[in-house]
């Protein structure tokens, strides 16, 4: 069992160093039983003699508790133990103990055997700050400032600015550190597998003490109590333990899990030590170390927000009452008492306390200091907060801080630590943005401005680069600075901001710039910019200005390429290009010039991550890009002249290489797997022989053992490739079109060797390429390679890892290979976790290497030399350019959505474009111009011409597309706006339709009234409502009979197709057939060609029968047709019915004796369809006439049209007509409002604005006369009558344009009689005569033809008024029909519930009458199968007899004794089948019953007959007639029991039918029962239809009912009966006199045609009779004997036998394959057994061999002579008797098989007949697992043995 984590680390104490003259110590470890020895020596400095004595002391054990996985250990027993002995002694490790820090710190790793030196690389100088760290700030003195960085804790001097470090123990990185309250000692908690907390000595930096087994993976925070005397501790996941430590002892107190999420905080509290808080995630915790009877336990609450959102909680502090206060992600505080929040506190106003998290909350000198990431710090009253309490319900209280301090713009403060320089508290502040600041927190008036001490990057460090002339360096971040560095003097030089991050930075070669000063830094919104590191003392210094900067830098070049970040810069070997690469998938190209002229850009398969140009060993020069996303390319380096840049800045003619990289790393694992289990099968088999050649030289013989099995190996992982390929991390060039790669995500763990291949495809990602080598790389499968760097003579390769790690490859040949990269160094510098290496690269002189990481540490290192040596080196600013004083500065890029290059080109050149395009547009707006003044002009030219010598206005239309196009833009615009109003639209539109759906659409016709010309007359429409749908459904519902019928036809349908598929599928498994066949063995293909021919022979048979059938048909239709001897024609049958119904006598409803006929019954669905049809019909007739009146409206609308234009003509008649000739001028008929009250609801544009303007008129007026009464005048105005325009603005149009065509014609006449002011001549005056006269003509016409369209339009309203009145007549009487049918639906209704009572009871009992006939029906023929069942049971008892008389034969002499036991009566119990279907025990209990039964029955038949045992078969007699003679008993006594059976059940059948045909005698009676009371309800209820009232129209001259000559009074007696009716029966007495005289002479003409008939027949059956006689004369003479030939045809083939045959062979084949089976395992099981005798031969004759060996030995000791020889005959006897039982049992086992070989014959013949003989006992005692053992002769034999009941 493995001891629980920390049981080692809490009961030993460090073991002294070897030589250490401390001997006390080890005595003390010695005598302490828990007590192990630590890996850790103790310091080199030995302690003093007094020092070495150690103090003793007796604690008590039940103080301590562990919980968590301590539980388990042995303290879990300490309380128990204690009340046994109270006392024991523990050691205690001295307080004046420590650890050697040399022995605990991690040191490099080294590759054994390498010869690599530890010190390659020695630590120089830490430059960043990982202010990202919630706490990285700890002061242990005013000059001394601590801080974590990566791998190592950085102590500053703040007056020196020197550095020391302690590396931390385990190589995982650092978690924390914090101080002891006395600043004695601080602790450093650190990360990795099972870390260390690490308690340090200050300011002797000696490890004090080393606590183990806290935590898992990583500690976050720690805290001192206030007495210095515990420590807590919280671990990060996945235990996230809180641990208290007696730190001093190194030992765990009390632990326990904090919490499920991340765990930021823990502190205890300052005025009790037994209270603890932590915080973290959306949580707070308080504890308390509880002493409960187990021990002391932690015991936590977690604190509850209630209505509080929940936060993270980073801040807080606890207050001396045990209450906690803690900040918020909004900046509020939260007063927690318990567990519960007290009250949240704001600012007024419910201001936030600050403006973001607060960080820190720090209680100093009775004042609550908060520290905010806004910046502020602010000081709040204690006492307030402390009693502060909600007011209302929100929960908030608000306070005002009493003090605050804006530490500065852009600052994010996280942390604040105190110390005391010369008595003034000083505090010191960590900024999330990079920076430490010295804060004077007095608030007097002499407290001093916050002080930046020092300026680091924030965050990651994204790229970094050295001088190639001197030791400077640049970084950037995207904190949005660039800074420059000198790693000599460890300093930094100057510093410059920008509006965005940085994430890649290059410094110049030498070749662009000899002094080292240029540097390229591209940013995160595109830009590049080009910037210049100058010393400023080399500028001439103006006067009164000094120069005491070290280093300045100044913005030379700015330029925007790409479009996001850009994430590569690479200038050429020779410094003539510069290659920006982007994540917007594009590499630029510039011309390193003054001006840095862009050549042009590629477009790339993926965000790029990195550039590299073939170094100068190579003849091309070629940029290697390297994508993210699995691409490599290749391209050379593109020449400025040769690219046209007019319009884009895209190279489109760059010949490129592509590489797409296809992951191998799964293949590789496979091989290694394969490789592996072939390597572990060899040592097994090499182990094998090397234990068999051991054996063989001890002289052990070895036996051949049977190959052991092997286990089944494991199946080999698949291959695996990702779907998303992995990232390209780095890469450099190896030879010219050769490069390496390292690859992060599944393909980490190698560096792969690739090449650019010659094969080119079109599309890259098609592309599948491998590397050619392969080299795996050490412990790197998780922990790829992110940067690689070469020194300069290229003999050492850097690598900087993924965990922060630093590697170094010594490189023996300058190249890579598998041997080179097995050995190396190894330094664990940066953070594990987040550190990541974004940058690693040597000094121009290989003297130094530097570093940068994603925790934003930079750290230089001396690489080979001592740091002595570069004691007189300096770092050499570059000096300024001449003439930069002077220079302006370049004007930068501040707007990140700036053009990028590209952009601004693409951009001028549209604009060009449009320009251009304005200027073509300008001059043709001039043309345009031009041509309409010089088409007006023709315009006019054109007006002054004479009207016949004018163009008409279409003839100027040139081109129409004009005009379509103008309409089209017109039509746009106008879209536009109904897009615009489309939602007020839609809503008024929806406003208006619900207006309509209420009141309009209910409306089929509206009241529209026509009226007459010239007369009074009009005609109105019927005002009509729509009839709902439910109406026309029911009147379009098909009949029940039609459904019926559609639905028979459908299920016909189906049934046709289903049996057409089962056809086809018959037929596609017939096709199938032959295919298969032909791999089928012999026997398989008989069998189907058996199946083939049965098919055959069923498809003739079938054949054979449909002829037969059809014949058969045939007669049966033509039998169907004869008429039977009562044959009536149906025409008369239905002649006879109707007149029976309709002719004769006419019962009156009222009579008493009035039956209501069957079609005639009404219930309510048929009054109600009645109804409906009614209403309907008047629908229809009043629609039609609707329609008419219609019509007749629209043609007074045409009429009045034509009189207008007629009218019109006339005037202009008129106008050549002299006055006095002119006749008046007829009147236009206008239409009334009431003729088109449609036109209510009609509005055009002008309505609609006049509409508005009334609205706001009205609008007006009420707001200045409020109940005037000039407002109801002004109201009245919207009641007025519609205006002309409104009416018809058809007419009005139709009447302007001839008033148009009559003023143009007049002012034409004036300007001719102005023209021609000349005497007309005689030819002019005739012509103007006739002229007159034709116009007179004219005139009278016109006026005729009004005056007839009139006329005839009144004549046809007066024909359809007249129409309409009769309509309205039969209207009304069809009103009156429906309100006597509406009464009579409602006497149904009423009489309707107790008419379906009785009709439901009369359904009722006509379904159970026919469910007895039909079940009297099915016991007839059930009784009927019965007694054929008896009648085959009799014939075959007859058979049975037969059988046996034949069977024996005659003159048997057992004839008797076997005919007795024939007849021997046996009760069959019935148990058999039973029997033999149940397990064995019930068999075995039923056979036993069976016997007894059996033997009862014997003794009765004994005492009756003779006693005999049938049993037993008597001697002489025949066997097999005996035992056949027991299977006719056995089958005599089944049909008895059957007959017996089949008698009990056709009396049971004939009692059931009896019974049931009283029940239908019964039922019958209650259906006549109620079915007269159904008749009787009928006809109360049409007595009670006939009380109704009907309205009954007639005239006088219809009245025929006198009595003398006069018209009674009473009408009572007086029946209404048509004319038409009384005139049809008058005229049907003369019909039927007629109708009787026809019909007698027809009967005559039948009488003497039916005797000709019968004359016919007779003849027609005696030449039947001659045919069959000649036709049995013609069988006779052939077959000898009457042929059914029809039977013959029929069953010409037994087809059921056939197939019976096929199923019998294929059975024999099924049954032989497995008998082959049971074969081969016999012979199987005989192999076995023979090996088995042999192995036991074997072993006998080696138990005979070793007994004879016995035997000699012992004849030679010559002792217990007899003995030995009894004893030999003792085993001989034995070996006899054994022998004898064998012998035994192969005879049993041969007769076994000899019975089973006679049985198989047996069951191999045809008639199937077996007789078994009953098993002998010692049958029934083999056991039936045993195995079959044969004799030889069973062997050699072919026949088939089959295995049962354990029988061989």
């Amino acid at each position: 069992m493995e001891a629980a984590p920390g049981k080692e680390d809490m009961s030993s104490f460090p073991k002294e160093q070897e030589g250490a003259d401390e001997k006390p110590a080890e005595g003390a470890q010695a005598d302490h039983p828990g007590v192990q020895e630590s890996k850790t020596s103790l310091p080199k400095e030995s302690p003093t003699a007094g020092e070495q004595e150690e103090e003793v002391e007796q604690v008590e054990s039940d103080t301590e508790s562990i919980e968590g996985d301590l539980e388990e250990q042995d303290n879990s027993e300490r309380p128990l133990e204690a009340h046994k002995r109270p006392e024991k002694i523990e050691k205690k490790i001295s307080e004046t103990f420590f650890y050697n820090y040399e022995d605990i710190y991690s040191c490099p790793f080294v590759t054994e055997d390498s010869g690599i030196p530890i010190n390659l690389l020695t630590l120089k100088y830490s430059f960043g700050y990982d202010c990202t760290r919630s706490v990285n700030l700890l002061l242990m003195d005013s000059q001394t400032l601590m801080y974590i960085a990566g791998n190592q804790v950085v102590l500053l001097d703040l007056k020196t600015k020197s550095q020391s470090y302690l590396r931390s123990s385990s190589g995982g990185g650092i978690g924390f550190i914090t101080a002891h309250p006395t600043k004695q000692y601080f602790a450093v908690g650190e990360k990795g597998k099972k870390p260390n907390l690490i308690i340090y000595d200050y300011p002797s930096l000696r490890p004090y003490r080393i606590l183990r087994g806290g935590t898992e993976e990583a500690y976050i925070f720690g805290d001192f109590n206030d007495a210095g005397t515990l420590l807590a501790s919280v671990g990060s996941s996945p235990d996230y333990m809180l641990t208290i430590w007696d730190w001093k002892q190194e030992k765990i107190m009390l632990r326990s899990k904090a919490f499920s999420q991340d765990v930021y905080k823990v502190t205890f509290s300052a005025d009790n030590e037994e209270q603890l808080t932590t915080s973290g995630a959306g949580h707070i915790k308080f504890w308390k170390m509880a002493l409960t009877f187990t021990g002391l336990k932690l015991q936590g609450a977690l604190g509850r927000f209630g209505k509080t959102a929940v936060t993270d909680i980073t801040g807080y502090v606890e207050l001396p009452d045990g209450k906690v206060i803690s900040g918020t992600e909004w900046g509020n505080m939260l007063l927690w008492e318990g567990d519960l929040i007290k009250v949240e506190l704001c600012r007024a106003g419910h201001k936030p306390c600050h403006s973001g998290p607060i960080s820190q909350l720090v209680l100093d000198e009775g004042e609550l200091v908060t520290v905010g990431r806004d910046g502020f710090i602010r000081v709040w009253n204690f006492e307030t907060i402390d009693a502060a309490d909600s007011v209302d319900d929100t929960g908030l209280l608000e306070v005002e801080p009493m003090n605050e301090l804006h530490v500065g713009r852009n600052v994010s403060l996280s942390f604040m630590s105190k110390v005391h320089d010369c008595g003034q508290p000083i505090w010191y502040a960590q900024d999330n943005n990079g920076a430490i600041w010295k804060l004077d927190l007095t608030f007097s008036n002499m407290t001093r401005d916050p002080e930046c001490l020092y300026t680091f990057h924030s965050g990651r460090i994204e790229a970094m680069s050295v001088s190639p002339v001197t030791y400077l360096m640049a970084t950037t971040a995207l904190d949005r600075s660039v800074r420059i560095y000198d790693f000599i003097s460890n300093s930094q030089l100057s510093e410059i901001k920008f509006k965005q991050g940085g994430t890649a930075l290059m410094w110049a070669p030498r070749v662009v710039n000899p002094k080292g000063g240029l540097i390229a830094v591209g940013f995160e919104d595109g830009v590049v910019r080009i910037i210049e590191v100058y010393d400023p003392k080399g500028l001439p210094v103006l006067a009164g200005q000094t120069n005491t900067e070290n280093a300045k830098i100044n913005l030379k070049h700015v330029f925007k390429p790409h479009a996001t970040a850009v994430t590569a810069l690479a200038y050429e070997q020779n410094g003539g290009v510069l290659a920006t690469g982007s994540k917007d998938k594009t590499v630029f190209f510039f011309a390193v010039e003054d001006e840095y002229r862009p050549i042009g850009f590629i477009c790339v398969p993926g965000p790029v991550q990195a550039l590299q140009w073939s170094p100068p060993s190579h003849v091309k020069s070629m940029l290697l890009i390297l994508c993210e996303n699995g691409f490599a390319l290749q391209v050379p380096a593109p020449l400025p002249e040769e690219q046209d840049t007019v319009s884009t800045y895209q190279i489109k003619n760059l010949p490129m290489q592509y590489f797409h990289f296809y992951s191998v790393k799964s293949r590789i694992k496979l091989e290694e797997e394969i490789a592996l289990r072939e390597e572990k099968k060899h040592e097994k088999e090499k182990a094998k022989l090397e234990w068999i050649k051991q054996q063989q030289e001890m002289g052990k013989e070895i036996e051949e053992e049977e190959p052991e099995e092997e286990p089944e190996e494991e199946p080999l992982p698949p291959l695996y490739i990702p779907e998303e390929p992995s990232p390209i991390l780095c890469g450099f060039y190896s030879a010219p079109g050769k490069f390496w790669l390292s690859l992060g995500g599944y393909d980490s763990g190698f560096l792969y060797h690739c090449e650019f291949s010659s094969n080119h495809q079109d599309d890259p990602e098609n592309r599948k390429d491998e590397p050619f080598e392969i080299i795996a790389i050490e412990d790197t499968d998780n922990n790829p390679i992110h940067q690689i760097s070469f020194c300069t003579s290229r003999l050492l390769m850097f690598c900087g890892m993924q965990n922060g790690a630093l590697r170094v490859y010594p490189l023996q040949d300058k190249d890579l290979s598998v041997n080179t990269l097995k050995e190396y160094w190894s330094f664990n510098v940066h953070d594990n976790d987040y550190g990541q290496i974004q940058g690693i690269c040597s000094s121009y002189d290989d003297r130094f290497l530097i570093t940068c990481g994603g925790d934003g540490n930079i750290f230089t290192f001396n690489i080979l030399s001592p740091e002595d040596v570069y004691k007189e080196l300096k770092a050499k600013i570059p000096s300024p350019r001449s003439g930069l004083e002077k220079e302006k500065a370049a004007e930068d890029i501040e707007d990140s959505n700036a053009y990028n290059i590209e952009e601004v080109k693409q951009k001028k050149e549209y604009e060009r474009i449009m320009k251009e395009a304005e200027e073509k547009k300008k001059k043709k707006r001039e043309q345009l111009i031009a041509l309409r003044h010089e088409f007006l002009f023709l315009l006019q030219k054109n007006q002054e011409l004479p009207k016949h010598m004018q163009l008409h206005r279409e003839q100027y239309e040139m081109d129409h597309r004009i005009f379509e196009e103008l309409d089209r833009q017109t039509a746009q615009r106008i879209q536009l706006v109904q897009k615009e109003l489309a939602w007020e639209r839609e809503k008024h539109l929806i406003g208006l339709q619900k207006l309509r759906n209420q009141f309009r659409d209910s409306l089929e016709f509206d009241t529209v009234v026509v009226h007459a010309i010239q007369s009074n007359h009009q005609i109105s429409t019927y005002r009509l409502l729509a009839m709902s749908e439910k109406y026309y459904q029911d009147k379009e519902r098909p009949s029940w009979k039609k459904t019926v019928l559609k639905q028979a036809w459908k299920q016909a349908e189906e049934r046709e197709i289903v049996t057409e598929t089962r056809h086809a599928s018959i037929f596609e498994g017939e096709a199938e057939k032959p295919k298969t066949s032909e791999a089928r063995k012999s026997t398989t293909r008989y069998i189907e060609s058996k199946h083939e021919q049965i098919r055959r022979i069923v498809e003739k048979s079938d054949k054979v029968k449909a002829k037969i059938m059809k014949r058969k048909a045939e007669w049966d239709e033509l039998y169907k047709s004869k008429p039977s001897d009562d044959y009536e024609n149906p025409k008369d049958v239905e002649a006879i019915k109707e007149a029976q119904e309709n002719m004769g006598c006419y019962e009156l409803k009222t009579a008493t004796n009035y039956r209501v006929p069957e079609h005639k019954h009404m219930n309510t669905e048929k009054k109600v369809m009645q109804l409906k049809s009614l209403e309907l019909l008047i629908h229809r007739r009043k629609v039609n006439m609707n329609k008419e009146i219609m019509s007749l409206r629209d043609l007074k609308v045409s009429i009045i049209d034509e009189i207008k234009r007629l009218v019109q003509e006339l005037k202009s008649i008129q106008g050549a007509l002299d006055l006095s000739e002119c006749l008046p001028l007829p009147l236009i008929p206008q239409l009334h409002p009431d003729e088109v009250p449609e036109k209510k609801f009609e509005y055009d544009s002008d309505i609609l604005l006049k509409f508005k303007e009334e609205q706001e008129a009205k609008a007006k007026l009420q707001e200045q006369l409020e109940g005037s009464p000039s407002s109801h005048a002004f109201r009245h105005g919207f009641l007025r009558a519609p205006s002309i325009k409104e009416i018809d603005p058809m007419a009005q149009a139709a009447g302007a344009h001839p008033m148009k065509i009559a003023s143009s014609v007049v002012t034409e006449q004036q300007k001719v009689s102005e023209i021609e002011k000349a005497e007309p001549t005689e030819m002019e005056l005739e012509i103007l005569m006739r002229e007159k006269i034709k116009n007179l003509y004219l005139q009278e016409t016109l006026i005729k033809k009004i005056n007839a369209l009139v006329t005839n339009f009144d004549a046809e309203l007066r024909f359809l008024r007249h129409k309409k009145l009769k309509l309205d007549v039969q209207m009304k009487s069809a009103d009156l029909r429906y309100i006597t049918w509406y009464e009579e639906l409602l006497i149904l209704k009423n009489l309707e519930k107790h008419e379906n009572l009785l009709q439901g009871h009369v359904n009722t009992l006509i379904r159970e009458q026919e469910a007895m006939q039909s079940k009297l029906k099915s016991y007839l023929a059930q009784m009927e199968d019965r007694k054929c069942e008896i009648v085959k049971l009799q014939e075959c008892e007859k058979a049975l007899y037969a059988n046996f008389q034949a069977s024996l034969g005659e003159n048997n002499e057992f004839a008797h004794f076997l005919t007795n036991v024939l007849k021997k009566k046996i009760k069959c119990m019935g148990k058999k089948e039973v029997g033999r279907e149940a397990d064995e025990e019930d068999e075995n209990e039923e056979e036993n019953d069976e016997e007894r039964t059996l033997g009862t029955d014997e003794e009765n038949s004994g005492s009756e007959d003779e006693v005999f045992d049938d049993s037993v078969c008597p001697k002489n007699c025949n066997e097999a007639l005996f035992r056949n003679t027991i299977q006719l008993q056995q089958k005599r006594l089944d049909i008895e029991k059957a007959l017996t059976e089949e008698k009990k059940a056709a009396a049971n059948l004939r009692k059931k039918y009896n019974a049931l045909a009283k029940k239908a005698k019964v039922v019958e009676t209650s259906l006549d029962t109620a079915d007269r009371e159904l008749k009787t309800f009928q006809w109360e209820k049409q007595q009670r239809l006939n009380e109704l009232y009907v309205v009954v129209p007639l005239k006088l001259h219809q009245v025929e009912y006198l009595v003398n000559g006069e018209m009674p009074s009473d009408f009572s007696q007086a029946l209404v009966f048509t004319n038409q009716s009384l005139e049809y029966l008058q005229k049907r007495v003369v019909d039927l006199h007629n109708e009787k005289r026809i019909q007698r002479e027809i009967y005559k003409k039948a009488q003497e045609q039916h005797k000709q008939l019968l004359q016919d027949k007779k003849e027609m059956e005696i030449k039947i009779r001659q045919l069959e006689e000649k036709c049995n004369h013609l069988m006779m003479k052939k077959f000898g004997r009457l042929v059914d030939f029809e039977a013959v045809q029929a069953h010409s083939v037994n087809i059921r036998m056939e197939e019976l045959e096929v199923q019998i062979m294929e059975k024999e084949y099924v049954h032989s394959q497995e008998l082959k089976k049971w074969e081969e395992r016999i012979l199987d099981l005989q192999q076995q057994l023979m090996k088995l005798t042999k192995e036991n031969t074997s072993k006998l004759q080696q138990l005979n061999q070793f007994c004879r060996e016995k035997q000699q030995l012992e004849t030679k000791l010559a002792s217990l002579k007899n003995d030995l020889g009894v004893e030999f005959q003792g085993t001989l006897t034995t070996d006899i008797k054994e022998k004898a039982r064998l012998e035994s049992q192969l005879k049993h086992r041969a007769r076994d098989t000899a019975l089973l070989r006679e049985e198989i014959n047996l069951l191999s013949r045809k008639d199937g007949c077996l007789f078994l003989q009953p098993s002998s006992p010692q049958d029934s005692e083999t056991p039936t697992e045993s195995f079959p053992v044969l004799t030889p002769e069973t062997v050699t034999n072919n026949s088939p043995v089959s295995l049962k009941n354990g029988h061989g």
